[in-house]
Parts: C-alpha cells; structure tokens; sequence
C-alpha cells in the first residue's frame, strides 16, 4: 500500500486549521484506523498551483466540488490504481478556504517545484508587513505537521 501525506489547502468551510483528512481507495486496508484516529474522508482536487487567495479557493470548490486542494497525491494515485497497490491520500489542512495566504507562493517556485529560498527572501524583504503573518503560517504548519504525524502513527499502529 501507499500512503501520500503532507499538507492541503481548505475548499471547504467545514475543514478547519490542523484537521486530518484522507481519501483512500476502497480496498485500503487503513481506512477504518484512519478514521477511527481521528482523521475524516474528504474529496481532492490534485492543482498545478498554489491556491493563494479564499476567492481562487471558493472558484476551486464550485468547479470541483472537492473540500480540499493539494499539489502531489493525483498521479501518485493514479500510478498505484494502474499497478493493483491500494493507497490513500492524507493530509492536513495548513490554511483554511476562508483565508488568503500571506504571500504568492507560485511566484517562488522554481521550474522543479520546488520554493526558492531567494525568490522567497526578496519578497519578504520586500513586503517585511508580512513576516507576522508567515510566522504565524509558520507555527500552524509546524502544529498541523505534527498532527497528521499523530493520526498517522495511531493509524498504522491499529
């Protein structure tokens, strides 16, 4: 089986800061210790890009209709469905659909997607009225991160 686990952006109004949800195929064989660790089935939509702003996650959610959006798990899914391993996504929500995010990730991605430490550097040396507000980012997703780890762990231990 495979597990793809990380952060997600909230689609919907339901899913707060620091929740755990998943999708997992019908036959994974964690679904109810998912579940019963705490962690709730929820739809996905797998973007291209950074859902920055509580309007292009509002747009997100009427053309999908999934509760939450992630950048990695849609052809990692796909790859197990066509080879038979089972498998889920599992995520934690970093940033809820009513929030905007404080800055414009998308512009401090590299070609590889990666973030690039300078693009990021010299847009918050150019915007220093944001640091609060990515320090604050910053806490949540360090609690959040050790959330999902909590759910993973008692899931796996089931």
């Amino acid at each position: 089986m495979v597990l793809t686990c990380g952060f997600a952006g909230g689609l919907s109004a339901g899913l707060a800061a620091e929740q755990v949800i998943f999708d997992a195929d019908e036959r994974f064989p964690l679904r109810e210790a998912l579940i019963g660790a705490g962690a709730a089935p929820a739809r996905f939509h797998c973007a291209d890009r950074v859902a920055v702003t509580a309007r292009e996650k509002a747009t997100l959610r009427e053309q999908t209709g999934a509760e939450a959006v992630e950048m990695e798990s849609g052809v990692i899914r796909r790859l197990c469905e066509e080879r038979g391993i089972p498998s889920a996504t599992v995520r934690v929500i970093s940033d809820t659909a009513q929030e905007d995010l404080p800055l414009d990730f998308n512009a401090m991605m590299q070609a590889d997607g990666r973030l690039s430490l300078g693009r990021l550097v010299t847009a918050v040396l150019c915007r220093p009225q944001k640091i609060p507000a990515l320090m604050a980012l910053g806490r949540r997703s360090k609690s959040a991160a050790n959330q999902l780890a909590a759910v993973l762990a008692a899931a796996l231990r089931a």
